[in-house]
């Protein structure tokens, strides 16, 4: 069962990142600054919503919370804040069912990865992917890497690398695939981010975009959730319908009502994409369960045994002034 069909049934602070005055972060100890006596980035173990295997970074802005047994990065946000991503509260501090999305509508939430397309495996996703628990290191006091087991499904292992900016609210994801074993296998890197019902979400317009209206409806969508103007594309929350729009973009935006989240990705001039050519998508979940998903998709790659890939997100979290939503969305998107 694909994943419309199964959700369907179940049912400015324009500030740049990161320009918090020191007066607003917690204080730090002098082990925890550098001779200049800037930030830096630490990591500690500690448990999240009853995860007790969780790790946290923190750079006196933002904090990023890592469950490595559910194989996922499950928040990030101001310190002190309930964080923008979406978290499910009826999987809260359990373990790894053998099905998550039968176990509950959306699975746990938070931000991981899966390979693309999803007609290689259709639904649901597949084990390491999204299952099973991941090997967790910390590098140089201040990354978390999380490595999974080989796919037994495509022989393919994934490596996740998650960094903060010692100076700003900004988070670095790279994630890895790497071809362990088995027949060549063509896919791409796909990021799925879960968020908190959002005001709405943005995608901007690239210039020389392959579709006419600067989008592609991936999912047939009421024409009324979607709103083109400024160069932008914005699509709001349906509460009756999973729906899904996507373009060849390099830029997604979250606002929320007093934080906006924007993800960045490189796009790969000439390369081949997945879904009719998509870089960037937005995804929206119906009621009971009120999500978005902000997903980035890597040009898609023949890997033999012994070969990689790498895609990289980069996540940048902003303050709202509670002003007009598109003058704040243009403003963010500004120079990316």
């Amino acid at each position: 069962m694909n994943r419309r069909r199964f959700l369907s049934l179940a049912g400015t602070a324009l500030a740049a990142a990161g320009c918090q005055s020191a007066s607003q972060s917690p204080s730090r100890t002098p082990s925890e600054l550098t001779a200049t006596g800037s930030r830096r980035v630490r990591v500690t173990p500690g448990p999240h919503h009853g995860w007790a295997d969780a790790l946290r970074l923190d750079n006196g802005i933002v904090e990023v919370a890592v469950a490595p047994s559910l194989g996922r990065v499950m928040q990030f946000g101001f310190i002190g804040s309930e964080g923008v991503f979406w978290e499910n509260p009826a999987l809260t501090g359990r373990p790894m069912p053998e099905d998550p999305w039968s176990a509950a509508m959306g699975s746990f939430g938070g931000d991981k990865t899966w390979p693309a397309p999803q007609g290689l495996w259709n639904w649901p996703p597949p084990d390491v992917f999204d299952r099973t628990a991941l090997e967790a290191r910390t590098e140089g006091g201040d990354t978390v890497v999380l490595t999974s087991a080989v796919s037994a499904r495509f022989g393919i292992r994934t490596e996740r690398r998650i960094t903060l900016d010692p100076q700003a609210a900004v988070l670095r994801i790279r994630t890895t695939y790497t071809k362990v074993q088995g027949p060549p296998t063509e896919c791409a890197v796909w990021i799925i981010t879960q968020l908190r019902d959002p005001e709405r979400v943005f995608l901007p317009i690239p210039k020389g975009s392959r579709f006419a209206s600067g989008w592609s409806e991936q999912w047939k969508m009421p024409s009324n959730l979607v709103t083109v103007r400024d160069g932008l594309v914005s699509v709001r929350r349906e509460t009756k319908g999973s729906y899904k729009v996507g373009n060849d973009g390099t830029s997604l935006l979250w606002m929320g009502a007093t934080e906006a989240l924007r993800i960045d990705v490189e796009r790969v001039a000439g390369a081949a994409y997945p879904d009719e050519g998509c870089s960037v998508e937005a995804y929206t979940n119906p009621d009971p369960v009120p999500y978005v998903e902000l997903e980035t998709l890597a040009p898609l790659r023949k890997l033999e045994a012994g070969q990689s890939m790498t895609a990289t997100n980069v996540y940048r979290l902003f303050r709202r002034t509670g002003g007009d939503v598109w003058a704040e969305a243009r403003t963010l998107l500004a120079g990316r």
